[in-house]
């Protein structure tokens, strides 16, 4: 693999989740849920790198090419060992210091997209996995990672071109390399994510598990799609099966993850405990316990893993939306203003006009009238509208709230 350009990565261990389908969605929408759908956690392994021995050298005006590949690999290292430490903020600049070194080189890129699904930056993993396609287009391992950030449902209205895409290229990596266990899982994968429940789907689950038995990710895929196609019977067994067998926490995230992606959430929240009694400052587990809380109305209990995850993971945007979220149900309506005006800059350009809804910016403007604060009324309005200056909707209540807020 990469043979043009002589790159390597270490085999990513490669842990992803289904996909809410559509009814799941909404519910999870009115729940307080994930507004842009069930979340997959998996984390790729670092890029491969290794450290130069010996004293740092001070950087010259020009170096050779030796030098370069020097810093360079100090650069991945450090990375690497700065993701593994949640410095999330120093691993994104020493992997953006590698990729000023050497701009065509695969490793660096995949070292970005990395820690974009750390902290769940879908738009920001799949553009570093793109970039780092672009220099190892055929490398398996980077088409399997891109098809996973491809499957996580964002926003917008191109969800259904990424689940395309992320099925083509689950089966280009499939091609590369036909006895690739986490391909397999990921094409099944990517097939739910379109709403293909088939026999196909099945088939290549099924494959992915007589690759490679101990790969528990295709066993709860499987017991996913099981599910959906009620022959609950058969996914139970699966499902207890994988828990039992799960040493790992991004496992136990990922069996959660699934279960709520089902809208099991009490089903989940053992596993969370589970996750998050081995690692008690994961993201993931602490977003789904926070999520769990916030879609079964226990928004206070919610609020503590909501901002502990925020404080892991500063840059992530869904732990504010449903910590804002909580803040709705618990009436704390100057909490949720200022945590949904601290997630604008951290959202897409679909995800500012969801701030500016019901979920957002509306509903505190709602929660102000209620409490006949009209004049925070109009300003939680005001600002829902600059997020999505067509709504209709925004502009008769911020005419309302005027109206009262008027001696």
């Amino acid at each position: 693999m990469f043979q043009q350009r002589k790159i390597r990565f270490a085999r990513p261990v490669l842990l992803c989740m289904c996909l809410m389908f559509a009814g799941a969605l909404a519910h999870a929408q009115e729940a307080g849920g994930d507004l842009v759908g069930g979340a997959g956690i998996f984390r790729p392994k670092n890029p491969e790198a290794k450290r130069t021995s010996g004293p740092r050298k001070p950087p010259r005006p020009t170096m050779t090419a030796a030098e370069i590949e020097e810093k360079y690999q100090d650069a991945l290292s450090d990375g690497n060992d700065a993701r593994d430490a949640r410095k999330f903020a120093a691993a994104e600049s020493s992997y953006r210091a590698a990729v000023n070194l050497k701009p065509h080189d695969a490793r660096a890129f995949y070292g970005l997209g990395n820690i974009y699904v750390d902290q769940r930056r879908w738009d920001n993993a799949e553009e570093a996995y793109r970039k780092a396609l672009d220099f190892a287009a055929t490398n398996p391992d980077v088409l399997t990672a891109l098809s996973l950030v491809l499957v996580q449902p964002r926003s917008g209205a191109s969800n259904a071109k990424r689940f395309t895409d992320a099925e083509y290229f689950a089966r280009r990596a499939i091609q590369l390399q036909p006895n690739n266990a986490m391909a397999f899982d990921q094409l099944g994968a990517a097939m739910i994510a379109r709403g293909i429940f088939n026999s196909d789907t099945e088939a290549a689950l099924r494959h992915s598990v007589e690759l490679d038995p101990t790969f528990l990710v295709a066993k709860v895929h499987l017991a996913r799609l099981l599910r959906h196609t009620n022959r609950a019977a058969e996914a139970d067994p699966i499902y207890r099966s994988a828990i039992d067998q799960a040493k790992d926490v991004a496992t136990l995230v990922l069996i959660a993850d699934a279960m709520q992606s089902e809208l099991s959430y009490t089903d989940s929240e053992p596993v969370l405990r589970r996750a998050l009694n081995l690692d008690a400052r994961n993201p993931g587990a602490l977003f789904l316990m926070g999520r769990y809380f916030s879609a079964v109305g226990k928004y206070a209990e919610a609020e503590p893993f909501l901002k502990t995850a925020i404080e892991v993971s500063p840059k992530s945007f869904l732990p504010r939306i449903i910590l804002g979220r909580s803040y709705l149900g618990l009436d704390r309506y100057d909490d949720a203003y200022k945590t949904y005006d601290q997630a604008v800059d951290l959202a897409s350009d679909a995800d500012r006009r969801q701030l500016a809804g019901v979920f957002g910016f509306a509903g505190v403007g709602d929660g102000y009238m209620k409490t006949g604060r009209s004049k925070d009324a109009v300003r939680a309005y005001s600002r829902g509208l600059q997020l999505d200056p067509s709504s209709a909707d925004l502009q008769t209540k911020i005419a309302a709230a005027r109206a009262k807020a008027t001696p």
